[in-house]
């Protein structure tokens, strides 16, 4: 598959990035600095240089899959505003569009009335972030005509763990491995994204990924 990776250079999306060049697809990885790519290039991957904000339709055109892994801790108004940008450039195209979402919307009941970042438990400090995600969520929602999925983590979503190849796609509700953990690598998420970039059944729907 033709694979764009936007946000590529950070720490989701250069594993995503690179998970995907594993898997021999070809791997277009949009990047404000292409100075902090230059390892991606070495592998394998067809650098752009290029804002998100600055993208046009016609920088996406021709992709099987274009995966958003754009993370922001200062402005989080962001989220929304890079999705809805995004929304509106490939309203109608025929690429599926991946985006790494957060787990504080994941819902703690069957209703789905009650989410995991309402909890009086949740930390304070990632209110803001998770708000943030779960606005882009609401937003990917109400979009007919992009082929859109949204993949949370699980709650505990580590950066500099290994690569088990132990992991689950799993829905909407918030779920622990036998540990009672809620606990993925970047690693293995980034495995689960290829997974599901290539499972074309997904769609317009909203998935998990916890570690095993």
């Amino acid at each position: 598959m033709k694979i764009a990776v936007l946000a590529a250079s950070g720490k989701a999306g250069r594993l995503i990035t690179e998970e995907a060049l594993n898997r021999k697809h070809s791997v277009s990885a949009f990047v404000r600095n292409a100075q902090k790519a230059q390892d991606l290039a070495q592998k394998g991957a067809n650098v752009v240089q290029k804002d998100i904000f600055a993208l046009t339709s016609a920088d996406l055109q021709g992709f099987d899959v274009i995966i958003n892994a754009f993370g922001e801790w200062e402005d989080f108004s962001l989220f929304k505003k890079q999705g809805a940008y995004l929304a509106n450039i490939l309203a109608g195209s025929k690429a599926r569009f991946l985006v790494v979402g957060g787990a504080g919307s994941l819902y703690m009941d069957k209703s789905h009335e009650v989410r995991l970042m309402d909890a009086p438990s949740f930390p304070e400090d990632y209110k803001g972030v998770a708000n943030a995600h779960a606005e882009l969520l609401g937003l990917l929602r109400s979009q007919n005509t992009l082929n859109w999925v949204y993949v949370s983590p699980a709650a505990d979503f580590v950066s500099d763990a290994p690569k088990t190849g132990k992991y689950k796609i799993a829905g909407e509700e918030f779920e622990t491995n036998e540990k009672g953990q809620s606990k993925v690598s970047y690693a293995d998420y980034a495995s689960a994204m290829l997974d599901i970039a290539q499972n074309p059944k997904l769609s317009k729907v909203r998935v998990s990924v916890i570690g095993l």
